[in-house]
């Protein structure tokens, strides 16, 4: 009986240690995917105001003629 209490007792602290590792991994893919959406969105904020910029130029361009 002995036995079998502390082969569940190591078995339980595997399962714990496994969770909090877990449990850790997670947060940190939390901020990293916070930190790659607001990098995303700085991003696309300056894709717009970049193409807004060009078109701005394009319509001062003069029209080509045929």
């Amino acid at each position: 009986m002995d036995t079998e209490l502390r082969l569940l007792e190591k078995k339980l602290r595997t399962l714990f240690e496994h969770t909090r590792a877990l449990r850790m991994a997670n947060e940190a893919l939390r901020r990293d995917l916070a930190r790659a959406r607001e990098e995303n969105q700085a991003l696309t904020q300056r894709t717009q105001a970049a193409s807004a910029r060009l078109e701005a130029l394009l319509s001062r361009l003069p029209e080509a003629s045929s």
